[in-house]
C-alpha cells in the first residue's frame, strides 16, 4: 500500500497602534441554514486524542454556524472526513476510520439520495477508531544535484519513532531549506513513498529531494510603488547581485524594506534562471502605507496622575523613506495646577540611508516642562544623531546635543547650558517588544557635556540589561529581570541640572513610591545624586489567552556620590498585576507598596499601561 502524505495619500487615526475606524466587511447571512448537532466518538479510552480530533473536526467546531442547505453540511462532512484522516496520519495512525453519518445515513448513502429525512437539527453522528500508531522502519534519504546525510536520524525519521506525517514533512522542509541555503533556490522533493505494512504496523518512507540549478542574484525590480523611489528600495534591500544565492540575504532585504515603516506588505519574487551564468532576477513588490497618521495615547498611576500624548507623522516625506513627527504630551494631570503640569513639545526629522542602506540621520526639537516633587525645570533641547546598524541585533548611534535649562529645586534658581556628544549602543534579540518571553535586552549610553554658562565639565555613563526566561513550552511562566546602573562625572551634585540628576521612583522605576522621590534629600527636599541602581524581578503567568498575572520586586536608590553608597541601602517595593492580553500587547494594572516609605510617597500606588513595565 502506497500513501502519498501531501492607494492615494490617506489619512489614519491611531490609539496604542489600533484604527479604531479600520474598516470592516459586512458578512452575508447563509441562505436557507440547515442547524444540527454533532457528536464526535473514538473508540478506546484516550481523552487526549478525543480531545485532539474534536478540535480538528469542522462539524463539531462549526455547530453554531449551520451550512446552507443539505448540500451545505454535505460537503462540510467531506472536508471533515479529510481533516480527520489527515489528524490521524499526523499523530502517526495509519490504519483508523472515520465514518459520519448525517440522520443516521452513512455519508456514502447520503451522496445517492436526494435528500435527507425530515427532523431538525440534523443528528450527525462521527465515529472515529484511530486504529494502532505505526513507527518507521525502513526510511531511504537521497539528492539529486547535491549531496545531503543519508541518515535518517539527522533528519528526524529514526527507526523505531512513531510515524507521524508532520515529522516527514517538516524533514522534507529542512532538506529544501539545506539546499536553497547552498545556493539552489528551486530545490524540490522530487519523489516521495511512503508504505504502511499493516501487519507490522510500521511506515516504510524514502525521499527524494533535487537541487536544480545553481543561482546567483540578478537584476532586481522594484513594482507597486507610487512614492517611493524605486532606485532607494533596491539600495535598501542591499541584495548582493552576482553573488551566489541565499535565502538569509532575502531575508535581512526583506527585514530592512520592513523597518522603513513605509510599505504595509513586502513580497520578493524570485524570478526563473535561464542565463547560462545562473543569474535570476529578483522582484520587489510592495504596498506603501498610509503616509499621514495621527495617534493618541494615555497612561495612568495613583502617584503620578493621567499622561496623555498625541502625534503626527507624515511617511515618506520625499519619497526616501524620511519622517517627519510632531508630538505633544501632558503629564501628571489631576496631581498638578494647570501652570505646573508636565508637558512636551517635540519636532523630528529621520532619513534612512544616508550613507549607505545601514546608517540614518535623526534630529529632533524639544521643549519641557518637568514638575516632580524634587525640582521644577524648564528645557529646551536641540539634537542630531548618526545611527548605524552593526548587526541585526546590535545597533548605535553618535552624535551631538545642545540642552538650555532653567530649573528651580533644593538648591535654587540657576540657568544652564549644556553641550553634550551622546552616543548610545542598544543589544535586542527579544521575541516580542512589547511582551517578550525570551531574549537579551541591554543598552549603554555616554556622553561628555560642557556647562557653558557654569563653566563645568560633566560625563554622564548609564547602562541597562533586562533579560526573560520561558519556563514552559507554553510561555505560560516567564521570568522576568531588570537591571540599571549610572554614574555622573561633575564637581557637586548642584553642577548637574536637577532634570539630568539620578533621581528613582515611578512607574518606570521602583513601582510604589512617588515620581522620582527617591535619593538624596537636603532638609527633606529630594536633590537627585550622582549614580543610581536600580534592579527588578517579575513573574509573569498566562492565566488564560487573554488574562495573565504577575507578581513582582523592584528595588533602587540614587547617591549623592558618583559611586553608590550602599551604607544607604535599597528602597524596595512590592506588588502584584494583572495583564490583558489585545493584539497590539497587553494592557497593565499594577498595584505595588513601598516597604520604607518617605516623605511624599504613598502607601501603596496603581499604574496603568500598554505593555509589560519592561
Amino acid at each position: 500500500m502506497v500513501l502519498a502524505v501531501t492607494a492615494l495619500p490617506a489619512h489614519s487615526f491611531e490609539i496604542f497602534g489600533w484604527n479604531p475606524f479600520g474598516s470592516s466587511e459586512d458578512v452575508d447571512p447563509v441562505p436557507d441554514p440547515l442547524p444540527y448537532e454533532a457528536e464526535l466518538s473514538v473508540s478506546g479510552d484516550d481523552d487526549d486524542l478525543s480531545k485532539e480530533l474534536s478540535a480538528a473536526s469542522l462539524l463539531v467546531r462549526e455547530q453554531k454556524k449551520p451550512p446552507s442547505g443539505e448540500a451545505g453540511l454535505v460537503a462540510r462532512a467531506l472536508s471533515d472526513r479529510e481533516r480527520l484522516i489527515a489528524q490521524l496520519y499526523a499523530d502517526g495512525r495509519y490504519g483508523g476510520t472515520v465514518d459520519i453519518a448525517l440522520a443516521g445515513i452513512p455519508l456514502e448513502s447520503v451522496l445517492e439520495r436526494s435528500g435527507l429525512p425530515d427532523g431538525r437539527p440534523v443528528k450527525v453522528s462521527i465515529l472515529i477508531n484511530p486504529g494502532p500508531v505505526f513507527t518507521f522502519r525502513d526510511v531511504s534519504i537521497s539528492a539529486k544535484g547535491s549531496e545531503l546525510s543519508t541518515d535518517p536520524s539527522l533528519w528526524g525519521l529514526s527507526g523505531g519513532d512513531t510515524a507521524e506525517a508532520d515529522k516527514i514533512r517538516t524533514a522534507e522542509q529542512r532538506m529544501v531549506n539545506v539546499l536553497r541555503g547552498r545556493g539552489f533556490p528551486k530545490a524540490n522533493i522530487a519523489e516521495r513513498q511512503i508504505t504502511a505494512d499493516h501487519s507490522t504496523n510500521t511506515l516504510a518512507v524514502t525521499i527524494v529531494a533535487e537541487a536544480g540549478p545553481q543561482a546567483r542574484f540578478g537584476a532586481v525590480s522594484v513594482q507597486g510603488m507610487e512614492v517611493t523611489d524605486p532606485e532607494f528600495v533596491v539600495r535598501q534591500a542591499m541584495l548582493p547581485q552576482g553573488e551566489i544565492y541565499s535565502p538569509e540575504d532575502l531575508a535581512r532585504a526583506r527585514r530592512r524594506l520592513n523597518d522603513l515603516g513605509i510599505f504595509s506588505s513586502v513580497r520578493i519574487i524570485e524570478g526563473g534562471i535561464e542565463d547560462p551564468d545562473g543569474t535570476m532576477p529578483i522582484t520587489i513588490e510592495v504596498t506603501e502605507r498610509k503616509r499621514n497618521v495621527i495617534g493618541a495615547g494615555a497612561t495612568w498611576s495613583s502617584t503620578e496622575g493621567f499622561g496623555v500624548e498625541s502625534y503626527w507623522r507624515r511617511r515618506n516625506l520625499f519619497g526616501r523613506g524620511e519622517l517627519l513627527s510632531i508630538e505633544g504630551a501632558v503629564g501628571r494631570i489631576g496631581n498638578q495646577s494647570l501652570t505646573d503640569l508636565e508637558y512636551s513639545g517635540r519636532i523630528a526629522f529621520e532619513k534612512p540611508g544616508v550613507f549607505g542602506p545601514l546608517t540614518s540621520f535623526s534630529t529632533s526639537l524639544q521643549a519641557k516642562q518637568e514638575h516632580p516633587e524634587a525640582y521644577k525645570s524648564r528645557s529646551i533641547t536641540y539634537d542630531a544623531y548618526l545611527n548605524r546598524e552593526f548587526t541585526e541585533q546590535l545597533k548605535g548611534r553618535a552624535g551631538a546635543e545642545v540642552y538650555y535649562a532653567n530649573e528651580e529645586d533644593a538648591f535654587g534658581e540657576e540657568d544652564y547650558l549644556l553641550v553634550g556628544l551622546p552616543t548610545l549602543l542598544t543589544f535586542d534579540n527579544r521575541d516580542d517588544l512589547l511582551n517578550p518571553s525570551k531574549g537579551v535586552f541591554a543598552a549603554l549610553s555616554a556622553e561628555p557635556v560642557y556647562d557653558t554658562f557654569n563653566s563645568n565639565a560633566m560625563g554622564f555613563v548609564k547602562g541597562t540589561v533586562s533579560s526573560y526566561y520561558a519556563l514552559d513550552e507554553a510561555k505560560r511562566f516567564i521570568l522576568a529581570g531588570k537591571a540599571s546602573a549610572g554614574t555622573i562625572y561633575a564637581p557637586s551634585v548642584e553642577a548637574v541640572p536637577a532634570s539630568r540628576r539620578y533621581i528613582a521612583g515611578g512607574g518606570g522605576s521602583i513601582r510604589g513610591y512617588a515620581y522620582r522621590n527617591v535619593g538624596p534629600r537636603v532638609n527633606g527636599e529630594v536633590t537627585g545624586g550622582r549614580s543610581l541602581i536600580e534592579l527588578s524581578g517579575e513573574v509573569r503567568v498566562k492565566m488564560t489567552e487573554t488574562i495573565g498575572i504577575v507578581g513582582f520586586v523592584d528595588a533602587g536608590n540614587a547617591y549623592e556620590d558618583s559611586f553608590p553608597d550602599f551604607s544607604e541601602g535599597l528602597k524596595i517595593g512590592v506588588g502584584a498585576g494583572v495583564r490583558y492580553f489585545t493584539p497590539i500587547g497587553p494592557l497593565r494594572i499594577d498595584a505595588a507598596i513601598p516597604l520604607d516609605p518617605e516623605q511624599d510617597d504613598p502607601d501603596f500606588a496603581l499604574y496603568v499601561g500598554l505593555s509589560q513595565a519592561f
